[in-house]
């Protein structure tokens, strides 16, 4: 019998079919196929075509060939559209979603033991969840840049703690981002949320690659609203749809709710085309703030009643998804920039196992949640316990889209598909480097053992995943490689660094602006 034949979809609306030796098979053969029995090409025919071609000789095989030829080609026609609907006509869609300050135990697929995340569950039990994920920093900026970028935030200039309002600089447009790896291969790109990567003109989501953007440009702490009247802090939180300030000091009750919308409108007006949405919650960073929808109804208290609220926009999101037929051709990913401000107490989040939280090197820290949901292209209910970081998640991105970077300059994430999509054949993760929330060399993990540098602190991560217990009595030897290797990668690191961007032209100035500046 002949192989069905292969289809593949080079640019919209263009099929290729892939016929080779299906096409002179069915010659002779005419499909058994239920297309071919549709086209009218039955058994009897083909051994009618085989006593005719002994009887007749060459001539009339080669006539005969031909008008299997032609029937063959017919049935295939026929049957393209409904080929190719089994096929995957373009790339995949793509929801990235952030939230600020989550901490790895604050979830119910996690463990937490009285947080409701119904809709994140449900995403995890019909999806993958990675227990492994870290990112690069344990704090917001540099986070944020390496996710985006695909680089430690040292490489990329972005790793001397966050962007303050005062501050003039932010991630270099020269960088290659998501966005802008995905808009090259056609996607429609849209930024949702909390930016804090610069924001000054040439340095907000739409020089970086991004077609919209709905959100804030830095932190919701650094702003006016919470604050007594005498404060001596003078900067306010504008709220921006692509470059122009729309409100100063919005209700943040509402932020999650308007960003969600936002994301879902963006998901509609471009369901016919492949898109990225990333949406980067500005929740649960301190000060809370719920809805009136949600306040008051987590027995988590204000902090859960966020996380609950967050939990509710995605499966909006999923929801928006479903309807629109969208589900199976959209990857969603769920995460968060660090760990959770545990400094603030029940304010702060959990890192459930994990030790420390914030702006430490502790596994709390920089260990955070991954959730990703591809319906018919993700195992169900299974679990990643490979390390991954965020600055894979280029590479793996610009993969599934097929778009190749460009090698014009170095980054150092790596392509994590197999580790996604649970295919064998997945490579050991490289080592790993800890900075602090300064840009300081902290601490590199290799396999399961992790080195601290402050005090030479050896764990063994697999099995003690709390660090409770330093081995590096036991290793002497094993410390000293690590050490060495964290200083190399360090130093090789920082010789090939680019410099961070800084204009001087503002689109707003969060210190004198009362009001939104006309265009």
């Amino acid at each position: 019998m002949p192989t069905t034949p292969r289809l593949a979809n080079f640019g919209s609306g263009t099929l290729v079919l892939c016929v080779g030796s299906w096409l002179r098979k069915s010659a002779s053969h005419v499909c058994r196929s239920q297309g071919a029995v549709d086209a009218g090409l039955v058994g009897g025919q083909v051994e009618e075509t085989q006593r005719r071609e002994r009887r007749s000789g060459p001539s009339t095989y080669v006539t005969n060939f031909r008008h299997a030829t032609l029937a063959a080609w017919c049935s295939l026609l026929a049957h393209a559209p409904q080929l190719a609907a089994q096929q995957p006509t373009r790339p995949p869609n793509i929801v990235l979603i952030v939230t600020d300050d989550q901490g790895y135990g604050d979830l119910g697929c996690h463990g937490h033991p009285t947080l409701r995340t119904p809709r994140l569950d449900a995403m995890a039990a019909a999806g993958r969840r990675f227990t492994q994920f870290y990112v690069a920093a344990p704090v917001c900026s540099p986070s944020r840049a390496a996710l985006l970028t695909g680089c430690y935030p040292k490489r990329v200039g972005m790793h001397q703690h966050v962007v303050f309002p005062g501050d003039d600089h932010g991630l270099h447009p020269d960088e290659v981002t998501i966005a802008d790896a995905l808009r090259e291969a056609g996607y429609a790109t849209g930024c949702f949320g909390k930016w804090h990567l610069g924001h000054h003109r040439g340095l907000l989501p739409l020089d970086q690659g991004f077609d919209a953007w709905f959100g804030t440009p830095y932190s919701n702490d650094m702003a006016q609203a919470h604050r007594p009247a005498n404060t001596r802090y003078r900067f306010r939180l504008p709220l921006l749809r692509d470059d122009a300030v729309i409100e100063w000091e919005p209700d943040q009750s509402l932020l999650t709710r308007r960003i969600t919308e936002a994301a879902i409108e963006f998901i509609d007006a471009h369901r016919d085309a492949p898109f990225f949405a990333y949406v980067p919650h500005p929740m649960p960073h301190i000060p809370l703030y719920a809805s009136s929808a949600f306040a008051g109804g987590s027995r988590r208290g204000l902090y859960g009643d966020v996380i609950e609220e967050i939990d509710w926009s995605v499966g909006a999101i999923l929801d928006a998804l479903a309807e629109r037929d969208l589900l199976e051709d959209t990857l969603v990913l769920f995460t968060s920039d660090n760990g959770p401000w545990t400094v603030h107490q029940t304010a702060g989040g959990s890192a459930g196992p994990l030790r420390g939280g914030k702006s430490t090197n502790w596994e709390g820290g920089q260990r955070v949640p991954l959730l990703a949901h591809w319906p018919g292209r993700l195992p169900a209910g299974s679990v990643c316990r490979d390390p991954m970081t965020a600055m894979d998640l280029l590479p793996t991105l610009a993969g599934l889209a097929g778009v190749r970077l460009a090698d014009d300059r170095p980054i150092d994430g790596h392509d994590a598909r197999p580790q996604l999509l649970g295919e064998p054949g997945r490579a050991p993760a490289p080592p790993f480097l800890y900075y602090t929330s300064h840009g300081e060399l902290a601490g590199v993990r290799r396999g399961p053992w992790k080195l601290l540098l402050d005090g030479d602190q050896l764990f063994h991560l697999e099995e003690d995943v709390g660090e409770q217990w330093d081995r590096a009595s036991e290793h002497p030897d094993l410390v000293a490689e690590l050490r060495a290797l964290a200083v190399a990668r360090d130093h090789e690191l920082t010789l090939g660094a680019r410099a961070p961007a800084r204009r001087a032209d503002r689109v707003f100035d969060p210190a004198v602006d009362a009001a939104p500046r006309q265009r």
